[in-house]
């Protein structure tokens, strides 16, 4: 592996300009790359929370996706998909010069892993996913829908109650939900903690980072031929899954589906997170991400 350098940069890959940050180079350890969520994210409050501690022992490796964060968005508004996503990822690792690397991916970005790992088994050491998503699956919609339902707002839960009694589509009643709620509805379902939460959202303001939503249409309008979830068993790597037990918006479920057909994998729960153990248990989130990475032997479930 060429020796990495700290700092920010500027990285081509796939015709398009990435915005890449290392950190804790002079760790030489398996390079750990993360993979932010949205879609449509970037790791702006992770560079500044749980990204930091891990780099004290790590050599850590940001990237933002195309279109994403401080990244430049493709000519066309319709290049996203996985497989370019994937592609994007491969040229990256190329750059490094690492021959394995380490993946932290946090929502969608532990889905974008686990679609990244099954794609390029060899060239991946070992996993990380945090409240991981499996967005075009039934499940996810019904999570989120329930979500909203049990934060406490009797409004919403009477209109939701309404949509489903009337027979509306599931499909219906998702998008019907987030084409209704606000920013303070969104941080319930999202934080147990409310003032993390507005932890959380000044630092989503002061980024000035926005996410344009083209990317979450685009692979919503483009699913993969064999869905993830009948893919799961074929990968093979360690894999570590942190999970708030709260989390209402990928939630336990996801995470133990995602559990349950990975074949080396442990589930572990955070009793004071929702969405975000990096930021509600910032301390606990480190330290079983550490331990995980310093253990040498496999574990099976």
């Amino acid at each position: 592996m060429a020796n990495l350098k700290d700092g920010e940069f500027t990285v081509h890959l796939n015709g398009i300009n990435h915005w890449v940050k290392i950190e804790g180079a002079e760790n030489q350890t398996i390079p750990l790359i993360l993979i932010h969520g949205g879609p449509g994210g970037n790791h702006y409050v992770f560079e500044r929370t749980a990204g930091p501690l891990l780099a004290k022992s790590r050599t850590i490796i940001y990237y933002e996706q195309r279109g994403c964060g401080r990244s430049d968005r493709p000519e066309s508004d319709d290049d996203y998909s996985i497989d370019l996503l994937i592609k994007d990822f491969k040229e990256l690792k190329k750059w490094l010069s690492a021959e394995k690397v380490d993946l932290l991916g946090y929502s969608f970005g532990g889905e974008l892993a686990l679609e990244i790992t099954n794609y390029f088994p060899e060239e991946i050491h070992q996993l990380i996913l945090s409240a991981p998503s499996l967005l075009q699956t039934v499940i996810q919609k019904m999570v989120q829908v329930t979500g909203f339902m049990s934060i406490g707002e009797s409004d919403l839960f009477n209109r939701l109650t309404e949509d489903i009694q009337t027979g509306a589509t599931l499909e219906a009643i998702y998008n019907g939900v987030w084409e209704m709620v606000s920013p303070e509805l969104v941080d319930l379902l999202l934080f147990e903690d409310q003032e993390i939460a507005r932890k959380n959202r000044g630092l989503w303001e002061e980024s000035h980072l926005v996410n344009s939503g083209l990317m979450s249409r685009a692979l919503m309008n483009s699913p993969v031929k064999v869905p993830l979830l009948d893919r799961l068993k074929e990968i093979q790597h360690k894999t570590l899954i942190l999970t708030g037990v709260f989390d209402r918006n990928t939630g336990v479920p996801i995470s133990k589906l995602i559990h349950t057909n990975l074949p080396y994998s442990r589930l572990v729960l955070f009793e004071e997170s929702a969405h975000f153990p990096d930021l509600e248990e910032t301390e606990r989130f480190v330290k079983e991400i550490k331990m995980f990475l310093d253990k040498r032997h496999s574990q099976k479930k």
